[in-house]
């Protein structure tokens, strides 16, 4: 039998596409949309829902988000929201604790809900190599062991 499978290979056609399908990623969009009551939210989840890719469909209309998990393009999920009538944008908040200056211009923002702020660039540090920053915390009240070079 094995040669038989030898020749078998050789007289086997493989097919050949010319057109490969790109795989996606599993991707979380997370958008900004503007729910004023149930049938908003409905009208909302309804459309997301029917996309091809998606998996799940989270709507917190208490802070107009919506969450879509799945393969998914961001832009298309973006469309499909328009789509509806409703004004939406992605998500521009990230979690106040996971910003060195939450207060800093165009940073805080009254719309977010509790405990998140816009992400700007200027709320986070510049990435400097001062040698300046290092000499200041070696040199610091809160540090006891400051002195011990001296």
């Amino acid at each position: 039998m094995g040669a038989l499978d030898y020749l078998a290979n050789f007289c086997t056609v493989t097919s050949t596409s010319t057109r490969s399908k790109k795989r996606r990623a599993m991707q979380t969009v997370e958008i900004k949309v503007k729910m004023d009551c149930d049938g908003c939210e409905r009208r909302v989840k309804k459309a997301v829902t029917s996309m091809k890719g998606v998996k799940t469909v989270e709507v917190n209309r208490k802070q107009s988000r919506v969450t879509v998990s799945g393969y998914v393009e961001p832009n298309k999920v973006l469309k499909r929201v328009k789509s509806t009538g409703k004004r939406a944008e992605f998500w521009p908040y990230i979690p106040q604790h996971l910003v060195y200056y939450p207060y800093v211009s165009g940073a805080y923002d009254k719309r977010a809900p509790a405990g998140y702020v816009r992400n700007v660039v200027q709320a986070f540090p510049a990435a400097s190599n001062a040698p300046e920053e290092n000499f200041v915390s070696l040199f610091s009240d809160d540090n006891v062991n400051a002195c011990s070079i001296m």
